[in-house]
């Protein structure tokens, strides 16, 4: 028996259910034929709220970056300093954890120069600006440092995933040992950055 049609579709129900597909089978079933079985639907409805398999891709994209967001904004509510880029690191290996699918999906949109995908990630970008503001981090140094973040979180999950840490301890301490690192060696940089400043400025 086909599945019975869901009530009150729209583009948010679409999306969690593709999400649900990617995580539980990969994002190989992200197909139109395998979501439309799903939601107990026609494929051709599936037109009424995105252009093909590239546009729920985009979607489902945007959503998975949206979801991302959500996730370290949560994390650091009521959290400042070295604790609130530890919250928000490990809310993203969590996420990373607990949607592989999604995930997966947020980094391979069919198009990452368009505007809706670029304003998502933004905010991403801005989240993790604000949380490293008490490293007194500026200008192009301030993006360098969020790409040396972004590098690890995603390079940790990464490696999670695909079942590269086999040693028996305890991941979510191998995570903070090295953000701790990080943070300490961008701390240590922008001291070396501010001191050639004052250096130059004085002619000492």
């Amino acid at each position: 028996m086909s599945p019975r049609p869901k009530i009150g579709l729209d583009l948010t129900t679409i999306l969690e259910s593709a999400g649900e597909i990617a995580n539980k089978q990969g994002m190989q079933e992200v197909t139109l034929a395998n979501l439309a079985k799903k939601l107990g639907i026609r494929p051709p409805s599936l037109y009424n709220h995105f252009d093909g398999l590239p546009g729920l891709r985009k979607k489902l994209a945007i959503y998975g970056i949206e979801k991302i967001y959500e996730a370290m904004a949560n994390a650091a509510i009521g959290v400042s300093g070295t604790e609130a880029v530890l919250a928000i690191s490990q809310a993203y290996v969590n996420f990373a954890r607990m949607n592989p699918g999604v995930y997966e999906a947020a980094l391979m949109a069919p198009d990452p120069e368009d505007e809706e995908f670029q304003l998502a990630g933004a905010r991403v970008v801005d989240l993790s600006i604000r949380v490293l503001q008490a490293y007194h981090l500026e200008g192009d140094y301030a993006l360098h440092a969020v790409r040396g973040l972004r590098s690890i979180l995603h390079g940790f999950s990464a490696l999670e995933q695909k079942g590269g840490f086999k040693l028996s301890l305890d991941l979510d301490e191998s995570l903070m040992i090295i953000m701790k690192a990080f943070l300490a060696g961008i701390g240590e940089q922008q001291n070396f950055n501010e001191g050639a400043l004052l250096t130059t400025e004085t002619g000492v």
